[in-house]
C-alpha cells in the first residue's frame, strides 16, 4: 500500500485513492447529483467525478449549493450531498448547514481541507471547518485516512437520516483525497436506523386525555412530514373529530380546504387560529418543537390548556413547555398505533364554537382581488395553477403572505427557511425541487431583497433549463424590516429603502433566461399567465407598494392574543 500524495497511478477496481473511494461509496448510497464548486483542496474528488455516473450541478455560489441540495432533500426525504473547497469555500457552505439544522433536513456537506501536514500552519485556504460546522451538525468528521471513508459515509448518511433528520458534515484533507488503499469489499450502504421504542400504554393515555377533553387542538408540525405520516395524521384527526393548527413547517400535512384545518398559528396567523388556543383545554403536539414564532410569549400560550408532546427528539420534550403528557418517538408510529385503537367520537359543541370564531375574526385579504397587492398576486397565481406544482419562498413579508393564503394540499409542496429564517434561500433550493422532481413545476416566491442575496443561481438554472418560475413581490425595500421598523420603532426607517432599483427582468435576460416585468405590461394577468405556463425558467416582476404590511402580527416577545390587526403605513 502506497501513500505520498503526489502518488498519481490510476486506480483500480480494488486500489482506490480516497477521492474515487468516497465517489464510489455516494453511489452505492443512491446519489445522483452532488451540488457544489471545486477549488484548490477538493480537485482529486472532482477528477474522481468524471468517471461517475453521479451528475454534477455547479452552483455560482457555496451557500446557493447547500440550499440547492436542500431543495433535493426537502422534495424527496432523502440526504443530498453538496461539496465545496477549503476556505472561504467552507465558510460560504456553513449558512445552509445551519439553515438545514433549524430545519431538521438531512444535508452532508463534504469539503475539501489542505494537507493534513499543513493544518494548523495558517495555510493558503485554510480554516477550521471542523470547528465551524461542529454547533450547526448533528456530527461532523475530520478524515485522516482514506481507509476512514469505509466507515465514516455509511455513517454519515445514518445520522443524517435517524432520529430526527439533519446535517452532518466531512472535511476530508487533500492527502487523503490522494492516498491509495486497496479495497476488499464495500460497506453496506447507511440507511436511517431504528426509531425509539415506545409503551403502547402512553398511547392509551394519550388517546383517555383527548377522549375526556371538552376543547382539544392538534397542532401538527415538520415532524409529520419526515416521518411520511401524513395520511395516517389525517386518520386520526378525522376519527377523534380534532381542529387541526398547523406550524409553518407542517403546511400542507392537511389540504387548507379541509374542514378541519384551522391554518398557521402563531406571529402571523390568522386571528381565529390564535383566538382558538386562548379557549382550548388540551393540545396535542405532533412533530412540533413549540418555537417563539409559533408560541408567541410563552407564559400566555394556550393558558387553559394540558398539553401533550409527541416528538422524536427527546431534546424538544419540556424543553419550551411542560407537558402533561410526552411521548419520545416516530410520529407516524406513534399515530398508525393510536389509529389501530381509538374509538371515534366527535365533538359538535367546539366544532361550532370553532366555527364562530373563524367567522368573527377572520384573516383579512386587502387587495385580494387586485394583481398588483401582496395578496392578489398570490392568489392569483394559485388559480393558474394545479398542485402538481411545488413552492419556495425567500424570507420576509412575501414568505408570510404565502404561508397565510397559498392553497397547499399536500406534504412536501412547498420549502421554506424556517428556523433560521435565511434570506436567499428560495431560489437555490427551486432549483433543487426542480432537479429532484423534473416533472413538477416550481414556483418561487420572493421578494427584491432576498432575491438579491442568491441572484448568481438564475444562471445555474438557465443553465440547466429548469422549469421555474421566480415571483417577485417587490417593494424596493426591505419590507418586514420596514414594516417593524414603522410599527415599533415610530417609523423611523433607516437603511430599508433601495435607492438603486433593480430590472430584475433585464438581469434575467443577461443571467440567459426570461423575464417578464408586470409594471410595464399592457395585459399584466394574460403575460403572467403565459409566463407561468410555458415551460423553462423565467423571472416574473410584480410591482407591490412599499406600503403594503403582513398582518396579523404578533409583536416580539408579545402573546398571540394581542396579534396587531391590519393597517398601513
Amino acid at each position: 500500500m502506497t501513500n505520498p500524495a503526489t502518488d498519481t497511478e490510476p486506480c483500480t477496481e480494488y486500489r482506490l485513492c480516497g477521492s474515487e473511494l468516497l465517489i464510489k461509496l455516494l453511489e452505492r448510497q443512491g446519489i445522483t447529483h452532488i451540488i457544489g464548486i471545486p477549488g484548490g483542496a477538493n480537485l482529486p474528488m472532482y477528477d474522481a467525478l468524471t468517471r461517475s455516473t453521479i451528475k454534477h450541478i455547479l452552483a455560482r455560489h457555496e451557500q446557493g449549493a447547500g440550499f440547492i441540495a436542500q431543495g433535493m432533500a426537502r422534495a424527496t426525504g432523502k440526504a443530498q450531498v453538496c461539496f465545496a473547497s477549503s476556505g472561504p469555500g467552507a465558510s460560504n457552505l456553513v449558512t445552509a448547514v445551519a439553515d438545514a439544522k433549524m430545519d431538521s433536513i438531512p444535508l452532508i456537506a463534504i469539503t475539501g481541507q489542505v494537507h493534513q501536514a499543513m493544518i494548523g500552519t495558517d495555510a493558503f485556504q485554510e480554516i477550521d471547518t471542523f470547528g465551524l460546522m461542529l454547533p450547526i451538525t448533528k456530527h461532523n468528521w475530520m478524515v485522516r485516512s482514506a481507509k476512514e471513508l469505509l466507515e465514516v459515509i455509511p455513517q454519515a448518511f445514518e445520522i443524517a437520516l435517524s432520529g430526527r433528520p439533519g446535517p452532518v458534515s466531512i472535511d476530508i484533507p487533500k492527502d487523503v483525497q490522494n492516498q491509495i488503499i486497496e479495497i476488499e469489499q464495500f460497506p453496506e450502504p447507511g440507511v436511517r436506523k431504528m426509531n425509539p421504542i415506545f409503551d403502547i400504554q402512553q398511547v392509551t393515555r394519550m388517546l383517555e386525555k383527548i377522549r375526556h377533553a371538552e376543547r382539544p387542538i392538534l397542532m401538527i408540525g415538520g415532524g409529520i412530514i419526515y416521518a411520511g405520516a401524513s395520511k395516517a395524521l389525517l386518520q386520526f384527526a378525522e376519527q377523534l373529530d380534532l381542529p387541526t393548527i398547523q406550524t409553518f413547517m407542517g403546511l400542507g400535512i392537511l389540504p387548507s380546504g379541509h374542514p378541519l384545518s384551522l391554518g398557521m398559528l402563531g406571529m402571523h396567523g390568522a386571528p381565529y387560529t390564535n383566538l382558538v388556543l386562548e379557549e382550548c383545554d388540551l393540545v396535542i403536539g405532533m412533530g412540533v418543537r413549540f418555537d417563539d414564532r409559533a408560541t408567541g410569549k410563552v407564559a400566555a400560550f394556550c393558558p387553559k390548556a394540558d398539553i401533550v408532546h409527541v416528538d422524536i427528539d427527546h431534546s424538544e420534550i419540556g424543553k419550551i413547555l411542560n407537558p402533561v403528557l410526552s411521548i419520545r418517538a416516530d410520529v407516524g408510529e406513534v399515530l398508525t398505533s393510536a389509529n389501530e385503537i381509538l374509538e371515534p367520537s366527535q365533538r359538535p359543541l367546539w366544532r361550532q364554537r370553532v366555527a364562530q370564531l373563524k367567522e368573527k375574526y377572520p384573516l383579512i385579504l386587502n387587495g385580494q382581488d387586485d394583481l398588483f397587492s401582496p395578496y392578489g398576486a398570490i392568489k392569483t397565481v394559485a388559480s393558474l395553477l394545479d398542485d402538481s406544482v411545488n413552492i419556495t419562498t425567500d424570507v420576509g413579508q412575501h414568505q408570510m403572505w404565502v404561508a397565510q393564503v397559498y392553497p397547499f394540499n399536500r406534504p412536501r409542496q412547498w420549502a421554506s427557511s424556517g428556523g433560521l429564517g435565511t434570506m436567499g434561500f428560495g431560489l437555490p433550493a427551486a432549483i433543487g425541487m426542480a432537479l429532484a422532481q423534473p416533472e413538477r413545476k416550481v414556483i418561487c416566491f420572493t421578494g427584491d431583497g432576498s432575491l438579491m442575496m442568491n441572484i448568481q443561481e438564475l444562471a445555474t438554472a438557465a443553465e440547466h433549463d429548469l422549469d421555474i418560475k421566480v415571483v417577485i413581490l417587490n417593494n424596493n425595500h426591505l419590507g418586514l424590516v420596514r414594516q417593524q421598523q414603522t410599527l415599533f420603532y415610530e417609523k423611523n426607517l433607516s437603511a430599508v429603502k433601495f435607492k438603486q432599483e433593480v430590472d430584475f427582468a433585464l438581469t434575467a435576460r443577461g443571467m440567459g433566461m426570461k423575464g417578464v416585468n408586470l409594471a410595464v405590461s399592457d395585459n399584466p394577468l394574460l403575460d403572467l399567465k403565459s409566463a407561468l405556463l410555458e415551460q423553462g425558467p423565467c423571472v416574473i416582476n410584480i410591482p407591490i407598494a412599499e406600503t403594503e404590511m403582513v398582518f396579523p402580527m404578533v409583536a416580539p416577545g408579545g402573546a398571540n392574543r394581542d396579534m396587531i390587526h391590519g393597517q398601513t403605513a
